[in-house]
């Protein structure tokens, strides 16, 4: 039908409901009673249903906001014969309908592969809210505790309570390490990780992962590393005493039937035998009251104090030793305000091992230059660099200097960078050393 169209119906409707007026108040002219009450009603009826018929649009374009709004993407509307500006609107309700569904059906892929990413990943991960309810655990934390499920992290506490404290203190961005002695065995947890928010509730993301074999690898290579330095040096005393005694005990065995005195020749070698004797001996007394020394490292007194302070101290301590080195001594700073929290006269120490360490490898350079930094890393930590341009450290001496007494200076002790590795850890820090031969190395404290 023609008055199928919208505005063809609309008009149509309108001249209608306009001469059913015009005849209701004809009929009043006629004194009539029944009919123009009739024909009122023809009129309200006519009223109700223009504001239908124009109602309809209302109507699916509140039912497409519904679909939307329930994420009913299965729904689909047809407004046909309406006018092609309903044509078109039929047709964007549609589209926005069909992207709809592809964009949920993208996130339902996507949650399905993080799902399932999340859940085989070899590294035990926990989300969990502040009041400690537990909104997802992985296949790796239920196997690495032995549990099928778990509602809340207090439901941990029959594990390790202190596992579960931590938890609950967790500071998103840091990383801690928690102990747990199990009757048959021993877990090394190292715990890191975030937090987010996601519909006003605040989610903490937190992975843990048993370290125990890896502490325990490293543990057995230091300990390998400190005996082998501690037999080579031990064994250095020992050996010339040993043969030194051996000398002295064939020379008695060969005076022992000879009633005549030593002669002076004989007096003197014996001397110098018991002279190099007692050397050795000093000299592992030495050793050993320098490796006592290693565990005698005093409480730092931490304070904020500025490193460009520190910068200053130093090279007042070592203008004359630099001076006469004749190095090109360079500072920089970046900012120039930047402060730390340390023991200052502990960090004095590692640097002035650093820098003097620096300057003996710079002895035979022609233009000898140390360089000290001091700036915020990309991780927001402060950093402090020693640099210098001299020979460089052959990379399978770079893996050992830290070990207590290893040196390649012909009177080094071996205990210096040792010492400040020490000191750093007890900063919560750590110190690196970078090198290429020919180009110098670097030393890098991070805080």
């Amino acid at each position: 039908m023609i008055f199928r169209n919208f505005r063809l119906v609309a008009i149509f409707r309108i001249l209608l409901l306009t001469a059913t007026i015009f005849l209701f108040f004809y009929t009043l002219t006629l004194e009539y009673l029944i009919t123009p009450f009739l024909i009122g009603l023809i009129i309200v009826f006519q009223i109700y249903l223009i504001f239908k018929y124009l109602d309809k649009t209302n109507r699916d374009l509140a039912s497409f906001l519904e679909s939307i709004r329930f994420s009913e993407f299965t729904r689909s509307f047809k407004i046909e014969g309406m006018g092609s500006s309903f044509d078109e609107l039929n047709k964007a309700f549609n589209d926005v309908i069909q992207d709809f569904q592809k964009v949920r059906s993208e996130k339902e892929e996507q949650y399905q592969y993080f799902q399932n990413l999340v859940r085989n990943i070899d590294v035990s991960i926990i989300t969990y809210q502040n009041n400690g309810t537990v909104d997802m655990v992985n296949h790796a934390f239920k196997k690495l505790f032995q549990i099928n499920s778990v509602n809340n992290i207090n439901d941990l506490k029959v594990i390790s309570p202190e596992l579960v404290e931590t938890l609950i203190r967790f500071e998103p961005g840091k990383s801690c390490l928690v102990k747990i002695q199990e009757d048959d065995d021993i877990l090394q947890l190292a715990i890191s990780g975030t937090e987010f928010k996601i519909l006003n509730k605040s989610i903490k993301l937190v992975t843990i992962k048993n370290i125990q074999s890896v502490l325990e690898d490293q543990e057995t290579e230091s300990w390998q590393k400190l005996i082998r330095v501690l037999t080579h040096e031990i064994m250095n005393s020992i050996t010339p005493i040993s043969s030194i005694t051996s000398t002295l005990d064939l020379m008695f065995k060969d005076n022992e039937n000879n009633e005549t005195l030593p002669d002076k020749d004989s007096v003197e070698e014996i001397h110098t035998a018991i002279k190099t004797i007692n050397n050795r001996s000093n000299g592992l007394l030495h050793f050993v009251n320098t490796y006592r020394n290693l565990t005698k490292i005093p409480k730092p007194n931490f304070r904020v104090a500025k490193v460009k302070d520190v910068f200053s101290d130093i090279q007042q301590l070592l203008k004359e030793e630099i001076k006469a080195s004749n190095v090109d001594y360079q500072v920089s700073l970046e900012p120039e305000s930047i402060e730390f929290n340390a023991d200052t006269k502990l960090i004095e120490q590692v640097l002035i091992n650093l820098i003097k360490n620096a300057i003996h490898a710079l002895e035979n350079s022609e233009k000898p230059i140390i360089q000290i930094k001091s700036f915020y890393n990309k991780r927001g930590r402060v950093t402090i660099q020693v640099s210098d341009n001299g020979q460089g450290i052959l990379k399978e001496v770079l893996d050992k200097i830290f070990i207590p007494f290893f040196t390649t200076k012909p009177k080094g002790s071996g205990i210096g960078l040792s010492l400040s590795k020490q000191i750093m850890r007890l900063h919560a820090g750590s110190i690196t050393a970078t090198s290429e031969i020919e180009k110098g190395a670097t030393f890098t404290l991070t805080f």
